[in-house]
């Protein structure tokens, strides 16, 4: 989902491997929108059962990225003007040429003669009746600066990716200079902050010194965040000398604490007609304990993993030339997936990943067509 390229000139392949995890998952998650996110589809009882279910396991796929962030790049090897350059070129033009077309897409609709229904088919968050004019996808362009549209909600991981590679280098600073000790004492304070969103919700809206005029800056603030996920990556990267079966034992344990308290708090929250949209996220937010269960779970199990076929090292290395591309894209075939699911008639429990890997391998088969036809110029398109 990131830019990044291994530093370090031997491949990590397990890195490899998990990053094409992580972006199944994210792929996935975006196809269990029409099961949690569609009225319809809510007031169905089977497709909020699956829809809990695959939504729940799903969680570590962004801080996964997040995670291989840190380990490959802290502590930031290049002086921060370089490093600046490299890194927030190759995600910003891609970003805001796939942002644009995300944004045009209503416009195009209508001048192809095509009913607004059409658009919510592609874009669950689209909404019942989507404007085509092209007044209000100019609109949607000129926001592009402050922030992702209903039809481009994947593109938040962008800003927040942006910002964390603007912090790198203040961040790495700190890291170079800091012990073991001191990394933890760190990340203790961060595990702290997991905690918060349900605090605000089951105990008081501000805390901790937030108040109306403070509503942000708690005492924690400064340890909150993705910020932590780059440090535990960073921390967790020279793994560990755990057998495998102690290693699947304590994740397994790890997971299926995480899951439940996810899927028992998620179904709880989207079965209630009254529940927010804030309150339908609580436990699917990534920075919460039960996401970071499922999380470092999952991360040190693939650690674990070894692969000496060349074939299979290249399939994986090739994902991760083309993962930007294929997170770019990606929106785009999540709702013509369904439509293939629905003329298939596939069962609903296996509709999800069933629309995952046609929507997978369609936007790997075009963002590898890009870069076989434009060679020199599809990174600055596809990243």
């Amino acid at each position: 989902m990131s830019s990044i390229s291994n530093p370090i000139p031997e491949r990590i392949v397990w890195a490899d491997v998990l990053r094409f995890i992580a972006m199944f998952m994210v792929i996935s998650v975006h196809c269990t929108d029409p099961f949690n996110i569609s009225p319809a589809a809510r007031l169905n009882p089977e497709y909020n059962f699956w829809g809990t279910i695959y939504g729940s396991v799903l969680r570590p796929c962004v801080p996964l990225f997040v995670m291989l962030t840190g380990m490959l790049l802290l502590p930031v090897r290049q002086e921060i003007g370089p490093f600046y350059k490299k890194r927030l070129t190759r995600v910003i033009y891609p970003f805001l040429i796939w942002s644009v077309l995300y944004s045009l897409f209503p416009w195009f609709t209508g001048v192809l003669g095509l009913e607004p229904s059409v658009i919510t088919k592609f874009f669950v968050y689209a909404g019942d009746s989507p404007s085509q004019a092209f007044s209000d996808s100019l609109h949607n362009i000129l926001m592009i600066p402050f922030n992702f549209t209903p039809l481009s909600t994947h593109m938040w991981y962008i800003y927040m990716l942006v910002g964390l590679y603007l912090f790198m280098p203040i961040f790495s600073a700190w890291i170079k200079e800091a012990t073991d000790k001191q990394k933890r004492m760190y990340l203790y304070f961060w595990g702290a902050t997991l905690f918060m969103p349900y605090l605000h919700e089951y105990v008081a809206k501000y805390m901790l010194g937030s108040c109306p005029w403070n509503g942000s800056f708690d005492m924690l603030y400064y340890f909150a965040g993705f910020n932590g996920y780059l440090l535990l990556g960073h921390y967790l990267s020279k793994g560990n000398d755990w057998s495998i079966s102690k290693t699947l034992l304590i994740s397994g344990a790890l997971f299926a604490v995480g899951y439940a308290i996810t899927y028992v708090g998620f179904g709880k929250m989207v079965a209630d007609p009254k529940s927010t949209e804030e309150q339908i996220e609580l436990f699917f937010l990534y920075c919460t304990p039960n996401v970071f269960l499922m999380t470092i779970s999952v991360f040190l199990v693939a650690q674990k993993i070894r692969i000496s076929s060349p074939f299979w090292i290249n399939v994986f290395a090739n994902l991760t030339k083309f993962g930007f591309g294929i997170y770019m894209v990606h929106y785009f075939l999540v709702g013509p997936s369904f439509m293939v699911v629905d003329f298939l008639k596939v069962p609903i429990p296996i509709q999800i990943p069933v629309a995952a890997s046609i929507t997978f391998a369609g936007a790997w088969l075009f963002t590898a067509l890009v870069y076989r036809l434009l060679p020199t110029k599809a990174k600055w398109i596809m990243g």
